[in-house]
């Protein structure tokens, strides 16, 4: 079994990494699950949307609530998140080569979301792959126990580590 995630701290960058390891991954034949996030600039709004694009092949789905220019609160919707769940869930059953999760967010940290998936691939033998930030660090940590290995934020470091991954379970 294998549970790594990332981090990083430049806005967006999580994102796009692990969106670009999804393609590289796909490009070879790799069967996939998860979803893996984009985010949009929103014309006049310091805020963006953002959508998950269910692995493999969609739908793309947003997750965010418009909440007015002064909201302060999180933004997600909790219903969006929950389809893309399901979603997810139904593609755990073709048992994928990796299970990807743009984040463990503040609904994985309250035991929500994706969560109870996460721990279903673990139970399979899934390889996972996450996004994590550092309000959700500790939660996450407190979840994994320890077992979950931190990679480097970069495509190459992404790629070694799948590839021994998938020796390691041969």
């Amino acid at each position: 079994m294998a549970l790594a995630f990332v981090k990083t701290v430049e806005r967006g960058l999580t994102d796009r990494l692990l969106s670009d390891f999804a393609r590289h991954l796909q490009a070879r034949g790799c069967s996939l699950a998860g979803v893996v996030q984009s985010n949009s600039d929103r014309p006049g709004s310091h805020h963006c949307d953002m959508d998950v694009r269910v692995l493999p092949a969609g739908p793309v789905i947003r997750i965010n609530q418009v909440l007015g220019e002064e909201s302060r609160g999180c933004r997600l919707n909790p219903a969006a998140l929950e389809e893309a769940v399901a979603l997810v869930e139904t593609g755990l059953e073709r048992s994928p080569g990796l299970l990807i999760i743009n984040k463990f967010g503040k609904h994985e940290a309250e035991g929500r979301g994706f969560r109870p998936l996460i721990a279903e691939a673990l139970a399979r033998g899934i390889p996972i792959l996450l996004g994590v930030n550092a309000l959700n660090q500790q939660a996450f940590e407190e979840f994994s126990d320890g077992y979950a290995e931190e990679l480097a934020s970069d495509l190459e470091g992404l790629i070694l580590w799948f590839e021994q991954s998938r020796q390691r379970a041969a």
